[in-house]
């Protein structure tokens, strides 16, 4: 979040503060409005859908099935929203919802259920995080801290706002792995299972989902279901307590057990090719490409339709450095599905690696389109920065720079040494001191892992007729990374107020 993005926050939430909550009616304090819930959701539901594995399209009847039973129960629900349901193409059993009401679950969840009701009771759950406004309520804290930085910021004169410069891919990714408070489960639970009645269905779907986690969480790894229970894990006291809230609304309802089975036949039949495709994602993580590519054409043969197959393929083949039959095969993927990014993100890796950086532009900046994502920005940054385009290299170079990790300080150190030429003062930082005497003492930092040289500072005073002077000074030697260097200017008295230097020139040292 950008400086004005959270002006613009601060200044509704002084409009905010404290709201009813449509679900319990009890106040809630919230820092978020509801045009606010809305946008988020609106422009974070597609790019979420693919950072979670692509719409899962090969079953449209399927999601038709699941968009029914979502607005069955989204008619009944305490607050009207634009409720969208999607299914994703990803193994995980995990389900979630961003705010204003953009609904997710994966092809994963749905084959470990058993029944409509069941469906039902997740997208019940699902639609209460939203109608309760569960991640405008994180939203909010977040705000709250973030403040406190900012304020904290300000008084220091730490002007460096870079974690919160993130864009709307990377706010959407930190909704879905932020994790709900244990009331906000609870509330969900309970409310959805409302909506479950309300809606027709029988609430003891919502037990027997219950005990279906419980036993699949046995034995299972820890991060099993974090996605879907990160903060309420599966366990037998949220049994009971479903059991007594199913006791407390009217008997009766459907339970749908064959009108589900009706709808996942297709997918249940290809579940053993996703099976061997995901056994494939784990021996290539193990770089063990001869048992991946086994599988991968396991997977392949049991159903050639789906692109993720052919793309794992390809990724086998890109491993072993068999850049044109990774081509090939991210070419397969494309062919069945041109909509999702990872096939554009690794073919056009590949394509660079060939040496065919005019269809590596073309795809990596398609990827953008659909997922911004570090990898893509720093090739496109290499391209540009080869071919002669250093301005639009350094773009690349910062929006992935502000990511962090490995890739995060490489592009930093490849923006750096585009931009110590052109803008000194942004690679260089600088401070301003007195000496005993109260001259002014400019020092510098050299915070690139290169030497660099040829420093020059220019400071700006006023001198005593009252005129505004410019004086520039340059800071004799090399440098060394990390190194710290000053010079005496002999002007003063300095009070310390501000610093009135610029580092205005520098050049690495050969």
């Amino acid at each position: 979040m950008n400086r004005k993005t959270l002006a613009v926050v601060l200044l509704a939430a002084s409009m905010t503060g404290c709201a009813m909550n449509p679900v319990t009616g009890k106040p809630d304090f919230m820092m978020v409005s509801e045009a606010q819930e809305l946008a988020l959701g609106a422009q974070n539901y597609a790019p979420m859908q693919q950072a979670e594995g692509g719409v899962y399209d090969i079953d449209p009847q399927l999601t038709a099935y699941v968009r029914e039973v979502g607005e069955k129960l989204a008619a009944v629900s305490d607050r009207p929203l634009p409720y969208e349901f999607v299914v994703l193409n990803n193994s995980v059993p995990n389900a979630w919802a961003l705010p204003g009401g953009k609904i997710a679950i994966n092809r994963g969840l749905l084959t470990e259920l058993n029944s409509e009701a069941e469906l039902a009771a997740v997208l019940g759950h699902e639609i209460v995080h939203a109608a309760a406004k569960h991640s405008a309520q994180q939203m909010s804290r977040s705000v709250i801290m973030q403040s406190a930085v900012l304020a904290t910021a300000m008084v220091t004169g730490d002007n460096s706002f870079g974690q919160f410069a993130v864009g709307s891919a990377a706010v959407g990714a930190q909704l879905l792995s932020s994790t709900y408070g244990r009331s906000a489960e609870l509330e969900s639970d309970q409310y959805g299972m409302t909506y479950m009645s309300r809606a027709g269905y029988d609430p003891a779907g919502a037990v027997t989902l219950q005990e279906t986690f419980v036993r699949l969480s046995e034995g299972q790894d820890a991060d099993w279901l974090s996605g879907l229970f990160a903060s309420h894990p599966p366990s037998r006291a949220r049994v009971d307590a479903n059991v007594k809230t199913a006791a407390s609304l009217p008997p009766g309802g459907e339970m749908g057990v064959e009108r589900y089975q009706a709808a996942m036949k297709k997918t249940m039949a290809v579940k053993p090719a996703y099976d061997a495709y995901d056994e494939g994602q784990k021996a290539l993580a193990e770089e063990k490409s001869e048992e991946a590519l086994a599988l991968a054409e396991k997977a392949i043969e049991l159903f050639p339709d789906e692109g993720h197959f052919h793309a794992l393929r390809g990724d086998i083949r890109s491993m072993d450095g068999k850049y044109d039959m990774a081509r090939k095969n991210y070419d397969s993927a494309i062919k069945r599905r041109d909509n999702y990014f990872y096939y554009y993100l690794r073919r056009g890796l590949a394509e660079k690696e060939l040496g065919d950086t005019g269809a590596a532009k073309t795809d990596l900046e398609r990827s953008i389109e659909m997922l911004p994502t570090g990898p893509a920005h720093y090739v496109l940054g290499d391209i540009e920065a080869e071919q002669g385009n250093d301005q639009k290299a350094m773009e690349h170079y910062a929006i992935v720079a502000k990511s962090g990790g490995e890739i995060g300080q490489a592009a930093t150190q490849k923006l750096q040494r585009l931009q110590l030429p052109r803008s000194p003062g942004e690679v260089i930082p600088r401070r301003c001191d007195a000496d005993s005497a109260g001259n002014l003492v400019v020092s510098v930092k050299n915070t690139t892992p290169w030497a660099i040289e040829g420093v020059q500072i220019e400071v700006s005073y006023t001198d005593a007729s009252g005129r505004t002077q410019t004086i520039r000074q340059s800071i004799s030697g090399r440098i060394a990374p990390d190194a710290i260097a000053s010079v005496n200017t002999g002007l003063g008295p300095y009070t310390g107020s501000s610093c009135p230097a610029e580092v205005v020139a520098a050049r690495y040292a050969e």
